[in-house]
């Protein structure tokens, strides 16, 4: 039996660098027919199921080569149709497949939205609760500072009302002057009227050098006239 070096590495699972090396040796015997080297095995080297096992293989080598050489047949219109058809076929059933993955897909995406707007408008319905919770809160503590200040506005004023009826209202002879529509020599004639009487007449009231006027009590018509 005669064996190719890739017949022989494979069978006995040896590398091709070592039969490279026993066949320079000479210790392998070879033929070489047609450039390709072969080696020669006896029978007695291998046994019963190695032999089996190569010349099945031979065979399957020799008929995968006739097939090579074999021409294949040439492809008819009704092949092509026919392949043709199976393709369609395939085609429309992966366009099936992806339109029902996409309408998962469109589906799933629209719950998830119609959950998160859900959530979304729970948050919101919390926080406007919480909202007109304080504002509550805010108006009664409003109204109830108006009450507060309503109350003590009351009593100021019954405060003021109480000291205008006990303390006379008096008031600075040159700051009234300032509120009247005069001119300065004017006014500056009225201080002189005011000053000559200021100590025989009992309607003028001197403080700390001024001059205060009281119209609860009195009337200065006279001295104010111009």
């Amino acid at each position: 039996m005669r064996l190719t070096i890739d017949e022989y590495s494979k069978h006995f699972k040896m590398s091709k660098e070592m039969i490279n090396s026993k066949l320079k040796a000479r210790k392998l015997n070879y033929i070489i027919e047609n450039g390709t080297t072969y080696i020669i095995v006896t029978r007695s080297s291998i046994d019963l199921q190695k032999r089996q096992e190569i010349h099945q293989e031979k065979k399957a080598s020799s008929q995968a080569t006739q097939s090579e050489i074999m021409p294949k047949p040439k492809p008819t219109v009704a092949m092509i149709l026919a392949l043709y058809q199976r393709e369609n076929r395939q085609l429309k059933d992966k366009i099936i497949e992806l339109e029902t993955k996409i309408d998962k897909l469109i589906n799933d995406k629209e719950q998830m939205l119609r959950d998160e707007r859900d959530k979304i408008e729970q948050v919101y319905s919390a926080k406007d609760e919480q909202l007109k919770n304080i504002l509550e809160l805010i108006n009664k503590k409003m109204m109830l500072e108006q009450q507060g200040q309503a109350i003590l506005d009351t009593e100021v004023c019954t405060s003021d009302v109480e000291r205008t009826k006990t303390t006379p209202q008096l008031l600075e002879l040159r700051e009234y002057l300032k509120t009247l529509d005069l001119k300065s020599y004017q006014r500056k004639i009225i201080k002189r009227r005011f000053t000559s009487v200021r100590d025989s007449d009992i309607r003028i009231i001197q403080q700390n050098g001024k001059i205060f006027l009281d119209f609860s009590k009195y009337d200065y018509s006279d001295l104010l006239a111009y």
